[in-house]
């Protein structure tokens, strides 16, 4: 029986308690207004964007700035944005049912997503009344561009570390910034520009609003990249570039916090981009396979073919459902401050830094599916996949930033494990009793008494048993390696590899009950079909990283059980994928479409 109630779960807290579907968002459920707003989206990549992606990769003057323009006109620049400055005020997820449309649009998706995510919610976020009121109806409108510089020649990933600096004026007017900002998306055309430097000397950045005409601020010719062509990226230099007190954003050194926190946005909104980006290329690989005639027959009949449709599908379902799980976990976490008193704004910051953990598991999981997408869309169509005449080049050469963007996939995998460790420590999430608990498991003997056997009861037991499997691994090294864990970085990627695969299987299973519950069997059945091949394959993915990780820091008797308790905790029924795949594939040439 379904039941209606949602038990909010909080950030991290999937590795240790079971959720139940009825308190999940899935895709099936937007309503009318959602539906509409997406179309809309979408009408417009159809009429201005698709048709001219050769326009805009030569960077046509003008182009991109009128692209957004446009764009600001329709609404799509202030889907979240309050309404008493210009926006529609809509919840977080349907701004991210929006990034995901915009995902299909190459280099205006780029374009976008910095404009609304780290151009606008910056000021949106950490601005006074005053400055809210000055600049962001103006960037909800599209009158306004905006960028947002953070990296430097020197500083990436380490960005505190940033030497740009800010000096007060004689006459206490003006803070006089010198520096350099690099790969500025949005740069060579934007008018606002949310500026990170370090006032004298800090210890912490501070963030600046900067407008285009004030003095000292010139720009570097447009980078030559080896995708997204169409997308402004240039360096950005402050020359004793004078920028009014009252520009200062936020307090003094809380501009690092700034960047973490807009960050966590623009991680969980790239994962849904991503989504976007991957169903436009698995629809352009079926509709060739379709047309496309080897030995006499089209290359859709062809089990090869058909392996790889479903696989980019499974995928893509699979990335897309724990995204929206997410979404709606910082919605309900926002609604839930906001009744407790917290103003909007610092509210909507919270909700997300709260979910931080699994934004950064889904813009690793996003971005590497869109990666495997795209690769597999140039195989399907074998010699022409290579042609830049044909769809796959620009998808495929688009596609690759997304793992480096909003902090390599490397950090977020590091981040993942070391937020959850952190929130451990300070008491926020109990790891180490359950930890505690599956170490205990392993000495004992397994129990295989009567089990359930309804709809979905062996999917949920292998899930549990996949967080055995973390915490197994995890809590093994935090206590094997203490303090040096940190310096571990393959074995931290490896335990974050493993809570990705859980965190997306948990989420697939779960919107798979969901459908069958709401909506019958019948409906159900592609997309549990989906689910169960996830579920099957994750399990090795998950053997692979615990049995890399536990190899790396355990030895002798220990590590003999250890592994034995792994290979328990990963172990799955026997599943015919083979037949799976072919329906779900076959569904999709029906259709001539992904249409999941």
């Amino acid at each position: 029986m379904e039941t209606t109630e949602k038990s909010t779960l909080k950030g991290g807290e999937f590795l240790i308690r079971e959720s139940d579907s009825a308190s999940v968002f899935i895709p099936e459920e937007w309503n009318e207004e959602q539906r509409m707003i997406a179309q809309s989206a979408q009408d417009f990549l159809d009429a201005e964007v698709h048709p001219n992606l050769d326009r805009i990769d030569k960077m046509e003057p003008g182009l991109m700035h009128s692209l957004l323009t446009k764009a600001g006109e329709l609404g799509l620049m202030g889907v979240s944005v309050p309404e008493e400055y210009g926006g529609f005020g809509k919840d977080f997820n349907t701004s991210m049912l929006v990034a995901e449309v915009a995902g299909a649009g190459f280099s205006f998706a780029v374009a976008l997503s910095a404009h609304t995510g780290i151009g606008t919610l910056p000021i949106l976020y950490y601005g006074n009344e005053a400055q809210k009121q000055k600049y962001i109806p103006k960037l909800t409108t599209g009158e306004w561009k905006a960028a947002y510089c953070l990296t430097e020649p020197s500083s990436g990933s380490d960005a505190n570390s940033g030497k740009t600096r800010a000096k007060l004026s004689a006459d206490g007017k003006h803070y006089v910034i010198n520096g350099q900002k690099m790969w500025i998306t949005n740069g060579g055309f934007a008018d606002v520009y949310t500026v990170f430097a370090k006032i004298d000397d800090d210890e912490n950045l501070s963030a600046f609003i900067v407008e285009r005409n004030f003095p000292g601020l010139s720009l570097n010719e447009e980078e030559k990249k080896m995708g997204i062509k169409g997308s402004s990226t240039v360096q950005v230099f402050f020359n004793d570039c004078e920028v009014p007190v009252e520009n200062l954003l936020s307090e003094r050194q809380n501009g690092f916090k700034i960047a973490v926190n807009i960050l966590n946005i623009g991680r969980i909104k790239l994962a849904a981009a991503a989504i976007g980006g991957c169903k436009q290329c698995i629809s352009t690989a079926v509709n060739y396979a379709n047309e496309r005639e080897q030995f006499g027959r089209s290359i859709s009949k062809y089990g090869a073919i058909r392996h790889k449709l479903a696989e980019m599908a499974i995928r893509t379902f699979a990335s897309e459902t724990a995204t929206y799980r997410i979404g709606q976990n910082i919605d309900d976490a926002f609604d839930a401050l906001v009744a407790g008193g917290m103003e909007p704004s610092k509210a909507k910051l919270k909700s997300v830094e709260q979910f931080a953990v699994e934004c950064a598991m889904l813009k690793v999981h996003g971005s590497e599916t869109l990666d495997y997408v795209v690769d597999e869309g140039v195989q399907v169509y074998g010699g022409m996949g290579y042609s830049a005449e044909a769809p796959m080049d620009r998808a495929y050469r688009d596609a690759r930033i997304n793992r480096i963007f909003e902090g390599t996939n490397e950090i977020n995998r590091m981040l993942t494990v070391d937020m959850m460790l952190k929130r451990a420590m300070k008491g926020e999430l109990d790891l180490m009793g359950p930890a505690t608990a599956v170490a205990a498991e392993l000495m004992s003997i397994p129990d295989f008494g009567d089990q359930d056997d309804s709809p979905f009861a062996a999917e949920k037991r292998t899930i549990a048993n996949f967080k055995k499997a973390v915490l197994m691994v995890a809590g093994a090294a935090v206590q094997k390696l203490m303090m040096t864990l940190a310096k571990e970085q393959e074995i931290l990627m490896n335990i974050a590899d493993m809570m990705i695969e859980l965190y997306v299987s948990e989420s697939v299973i779960l919107r798979a009950e969901k459908i069958s519950h709401k909506f019958g069997d019948a409906e159900a059945a592609l997309k549990t079909d989906m689910a169960k091949v996830y579920l099957n394959d994750a399990a090795d993915r998950i053997h692979i990283a615990g049995k890399n990780a536990l190899n790396a820091f355990t030895e002798g008797d220990e590590q003999r059980m250890m592994l034995m308790g792994l290979r328990r905790f990963t172990k799955v029924a026997p599943l015919n994928t083979k037949e799976l795949r072919q329906r779900i594939a076959l569904k999709m040439i029906e259709e001539n479409k992904y249409c999941f």
